[in-house]
């Protein structure tokens, strides 16, 4: 006899973004790159991992303090001052999470009941859409269409009803690389007033972006006190592995995130929390080389992309490239993506998983680029062998 699993877990799969990390690596030591997964083959900053090594000696080893340690909580407050002109309080306001994967389900678990609709764009990270399903709620999907990931305004406007109790918003995207723009927020907050709806964001790549500056949607007139803000360590300051989030947000709504976030996981650890401490309290000058640093690697994969006969849907943040194959002579980009691994050594991640309907993101492929310069040229090697089919 065996264990009945829930009809909840049915309705998605394990991640593909993952699966073709490890679909990859099966090949062994053949030669290669990982394009898939987004996470830096080069150190995090040497700042903060010698604070979390101080940490560790001096005896920060047992729990912190569930929702975050004083001193990350102060400096995230101290940041959020300094890069945005508001700060929030951090005995009442910032919960530290098990990464921003972690402040996402919590936040959503906190305001969200069975019945309940969340509206998500598309493409969109895949955790939103069993994110919503794992609270009881439905997804309500809404496109963006390229070139540009346009939003149909009229589509969204069609989307919010009287079930409606969050929308997510990623910006900048992955996995397109969208940057929204003030018109775009501000028409969004106006639907979520309207409709007394919790916009829930997801601002991991707030430091990676290309042309102006990052907005944030608690920042729209008459959003703070209903935005849920969440964000992380992981893209910001090249730590994937030490799973370092937050939440800002109103009162009510932290001290509910508070409790759910105490209850999956009871908190972050406390060392890497020291850590991040230190990394938060770096000068303007980190963010803006950061995101030097990756628009240079943007534009050299781009570059290797379009020479290679993919269309390719340039980024303006974040460090992704989402690529049609259909000029390659492919439409599957499932098997498209097996081809490139086990044929030419680069993991990549289909289109496909980023869709509620897999149709749409059949000629679709999303590449990485958070990669040192030496793994980029070998890309662009290996991109070069690739045969139009």
């Amino acid at each position: 006899m065996s264990i009945r699993t829930s009809q909840k877990a049915s309705q998605f799969t394990e991640s593909v973004i993952r699966e073709m990390t490890r679909l990859y690596l099966a090949r062994g030591d053949k030669p290669g790159v990982n394009l898939a997964q987004g996470f830096p083959d080069f150190p995090a900053p040497k700042e903060m991992t010698d604070a979390a090594c101080r940490a560790i000696e001096q005896g920060f080893n047992q729990y912190a303090v569930t929702w975050g340690a004083p001193s990350l909580r102060e400096a995230i407050a101290e940041k959020t001052a300094r890069t945005y002109g508001v700060r929030p309080d951090p005995s009442r306001e910032i919960t530290v999470t098990c990464g921003a994967t972690e402040a996402m389900i919590a936040a959503l678990i906190a305001i969200v009941d069975p019945g309940d609709e969340v509206i998500v764009f598309e493409p969109f990270y895949e955790n939103y859409g069993p994110d919503a399903i794992l609270c009881g709620a439905e997804p309500r999907f809404v496109r963006m269409h390229e070139p540009d990931w346009q939003i149909d305004f009229d589509e969204l406007e069609d989307a919010f009803n009287n079930r409606t109790r969050a929308i997510v918003i990623n910006t900048p995207n992955n996995p397109t690389g969208k940057v929204y723009t003030r018109d775009e927020l501000e028409r969004i907050a106006a639907l979520c007033i309207k409709w007394n709806v919790t916009a829930i964001t997801d601002e991991i790549y707030e430091h990676i972006v290309y042309e102006g500056a990052h907005l944030r949607m608690a920042d729209i007139d008459g959003m703070a006190e209903r935005t849920i803000t969440t964000s992380g360590l992981s893209k910001t300051y090249s730590a994937t592995g030490w799973r370092i989030g937050w939440t800002i947000a109103p009162p009510e709504a932290t001290s509910a995130i508070r409790k759910v976030h105490d209850f999956l996981t009871v908190g972050a650890a406390a060392p890497l929390q020291e850590g991040a401490a230190v990394a938060l309290g770096f000068d303007d000058g980190y963010y803006q080389k950061l995101s030097d640093f990756y628009r240079e690697k943007r534009d050299f994969l781009t570059a290797a992309l379009r020479d290679t006969g993919f269309r390719v849907y340039e980024p303006h943040g974040a460090y992704y490239i989402i690529t049609d194959i259909a000029d390659l002579g492919w439409d599957n980009d499932v098997a498209f993506a097996h081809h490139l691994i086990n044929d030419i050594g680069i993991a990549v991640v289909p289109g496909s998983s980023f869709y509620r309907e897999p149709t749409l993101g059949r000629t679709k492929v999303r590449f990485c680029y958070c990669k040192k310069p030496e793994t980029l040229s070998l890309a662009a090697e290996l991109l070069a062998t690739v045969k139009r089919r």
